[in-house]
């Protein structure tokens, strides 16, 4: 009788104690989806939707592409090599490189007009935005912000990052002598700027969020 009874009790207060112990495990496992459900959704948007914080360039003619940081051409998608492609106007053609994104050979179309957006420097037009000949806007490279898996990346996805002030800091940038002020891109806690110099020359900076300025070398 004494052991049937402590067996029904240890039965009952398993049975008590289950439910428990499983709406425990279930809340656990909420705290641990959603932070990563939101930071999915959040990089999925980051990489496929809009170009942010980045500075629009207007375009220039192939022929007038120098090396800059930020400068942009429109022309008609003439080869496709992977991830490299030829754009072509009236006065020239100009290799475009867009990284991963264009391994496929599928980003752009042959024979489509596009406007292509990002650093030109030893003769190639590394692509950071590419403009379709329907409008739509694809955005290569990093995403920007915090690198993946960082505590700042967390930040940004639950929307507790950093933010910059993007106008104090263009006027910033332009206090310390500097004009044509386009930003490139965005790490953890400074933007990537391009810009003139006093001497006209253009000038790739590191702009913390404290506002700090570090010039980097000339392209």
């Amino acid at each position: 009788m004494t052991n049937g009874t402590i067996t029904d009790a240890s039965a009952q207060t398993e049975a008590r104690t289950a439910p428990r112990r499983w709406a425990r495990r279930g809340l656990v496992v909420g705290a641990i989806a959603a932070p990563l459900a939101l930071g999915a959704i959040g990089l999925s948007l980051a990489q496929n939707g809009q170009p942010g914080s980045l500075t629009p360039v207007a375009p220039v003619a192939v022929s007038a592409l120098t090396p800059s940081g930020a400068i942009a051409a429109k022309g008609e998608v003439a080869e496709i090599f992977g991830n490299k492609f030829v754009i072509q106007d009236g006065t020239g053609r100009a290799l475009v490189e867009t990284g991963r994104e264009g391994e496929d050979g599928k980003l752009v179309d042959k024979g489509e007009t596009v406007t292509v957006q990002g650093r030109f420097e030893h003769g190639f037009l590394h692509a950071r935005i590419v403009t379709r000949a329907d409008g739509r806007q694809v955005v290569l490279g990093p995403a920007g912000g915090p690198p993946r898996g960082s505590l700042d990346w967390a930040r940004d996805k639950v929307g507790l990052g950093q933010e910059p002030d993007l106008p104090a800091l263009k006027a910033a940038v332009e206090k310390a002598g500097y004009g044509d002020v386009r930003v490139t891109g965005r790490g953890p806690r400074h933007l990537e700027v391009a810009a003139k110099g006093p001497d006209g020359q253009e000038r790739l900076l590191h702009v913390g969020f404290d506002g700090q300025i570090r010039e980097r070398p000339i392209l």
